[in-house]
């Protein structure tokens, strides 16, 4: 790529984010504080799956990210990537499951505050997300918030990122540091930092070690989409992915090994991690000060990280009408703060609609797994075309890689197909696996069918 096509590809936009603030981004955005409830589910064999979801997918979307990006350090990251080595169409049907991953993760984000606040208010909180009322006026509020702060753009907005990214680094220190010192105080509770047992091959293990990689170690490429607003986005982006990971993969399954450590009945996977301070912190005295502390860091990295979701969204939505895939009116940037205002805007009303339509007639638990494994769908998709491109591309961009990337991209397309075929299978108890599975096979081929036939009419209008 020129380095007029790169000046270009950013599009008047301000270049706010420095490697500090790419390295907190990527924390942020990877770890989630719902997964280590999740890997839980696993037993003492959550560390044997980890590790091998990071050596057959983590690594290879590591590699990935770096070589990619160096190669083309573009706003639009992965779309603007998929779009250079196949084309329009393969590069807007990218761009439209990064996007409807984005509102999903948003929307499951929110979803869990509710959850989050209920812990953090103790023990008159405790139904707190079993009131539709109460918990449609807080995720609204919040989603409210977030967008007015979206318009003021990157400048503003990373401190929102820097203070989640600090926050769960301190929290997942808590929560490691936790039954150390619970042995300390003669606490009697069983703890295994690195716990290696042999995993047991089921259809739960499957779908939650699918969760796992998709939904858990995948993100790194995600801070991409904001190149065009990177300094150097050639050197910093691959230069964060370098640092955040080591951190990012203990985080995981260490913190694991905590939630493991106090569970006393079922995982509560909408909030784990204040379940567990609060089962280890006890509701008075310093540790109740204590984890209402790090339950509100929480709420701080849920901010952080819904803001940052929304902003690569309306980014992609924006560099899409660059491209003239969307209409004009995406692009339409704010004339004192040069920010995607339009877009912001229509993003959050979608985030609203599904936040709402989810709270239908569905349990808790299962909405959240049923918005959480569609989004994972859509996001398999666009990774397969990631790992495609060092493999199927043209040869005059191949060889801008290094020779070992398609071997690694090949690994973890496998990978990512894994997950894709078993994000049908529940992790929780649901009321019809069938319509469950059901559902998210329908909503994500309707999705991509629609994405489709929009961009035919789109190009022949």
């Amino acid at each position: 790529m020129t380095s007029s096509t790169q000046s270009s590809e950013s599009g008047g936009l301000r270049r706010s984010l420095s490697l500090f603030d790419l390295v907190l981004s990527q924390i942020l955005f990877v770890v989630g504080s719902g997964w280590v409830g999740f890997a839980a589910l696993l037993g003492r064999a959550q560390a044997v799956y980890w590790i091998t979801a990071i050596a057959v997918f983590y690594l290879p979307m590591a590699a990935s990210v770096v070589c990619l990006n160096r190669a083309m350090p573009l706003e639009g990251g992965l779309y603007s990537w998929a779009r250079i080595a196949f084309g329009d169409f393969l590069g807007f049907l990218v761009a439209w499951n990064i996007w409807v991953y984005s509102l999903g993760v948003a929307a499951v984000i929110l979803f869990a505050m509710p959850s989050e606040i209920g812990y953090l208010l103790g023990p008159i909180g405790a139904h707190l997300a079993e009131n539709p009322l109460a918990s449609a006026a807080i995720v609204l509020g919040v989603l409210a918030l977030l967008t007015l702060a979206s318009f003021f753009g990157l400048e503003f907005g990373k401190w929102f990122h820097n203070l989640g990214g600090t926050g769960i680094v301190l929290v997942f220190t808590l929560l490691i540091l936790l039954p150390p010192l619970a042995l300390l105080r003669h606490q009697p509770i069983h703890w295994e930092p690195l716990p290696i047992a042999l995993p047991v091959l089921s259809r739960h293990a499957f779908a939650t070690v699918g969760l796992m990689m998709i939904g858990g170690l995948a993100g790194l490429e995600y801070i991409a989409i904001l190149a065009g607003e990177a300094q150097s986005p050639a050197r910093t982006i691959g230069r964060s992915v370098q640092i955040a990971s080591p951190v990012i993969c203990l985080l995981f399954v260490l913190g694991t090994s905590s939630v493991l450590a106090f569970a006393r009945g079922p995982v509560n996977l909408l909030a784990p991690i204040p379940q567990t301070l609060r089962l280890a912190l006890g509701s008075s005295g310093w540790g109740n000060l204590l984890a209402i502390a790090s339950i509100a860091a929480l709420q701080l990295r849920l901010l952080g990280t819904a803001s940052l979701v929304l902003t690569g969204a309306s980014r992609l939505a924006l560099t899409a009408g660059w491209h003239h895939l969307l209409p004009g009116w995406f692009t339409r940037l704010h004339p004192r703060r040069s920010t995607p205002a339009n877009a912001i805007l229509f993003t959050a009303l979608l985030v609203a609609a599904i936040l709402l339509s989810a709270s239908v007639n569905t349990r808790i638990q299962e909405a959240f797994q049923l918005m959480l494994a569609a989004s994972v769908a859509h996001y398999a998709l666009a990774y397969m075309a990631m790992f495609a491109i060092p493999i199927l591309a043209a040869a005059t961009l191949r060889r801008q890689f290094p020779r070992w990337l398609a071997l690694s991209s090949a690994v973890g397309f496998a990978a990512t197909l894994f997950s894709l075929a078993v994000t049908i299978l529940p992790v929780v108890s649901v009321a019809s696996p069938a319509a469950y599975a059901a559902k998210i096979i329908l909503a994500t081929t309707l999705s991509n069918l629609a994405a489709a036939a929009f961009y035919l009419i789109r190009t022949r209008a």
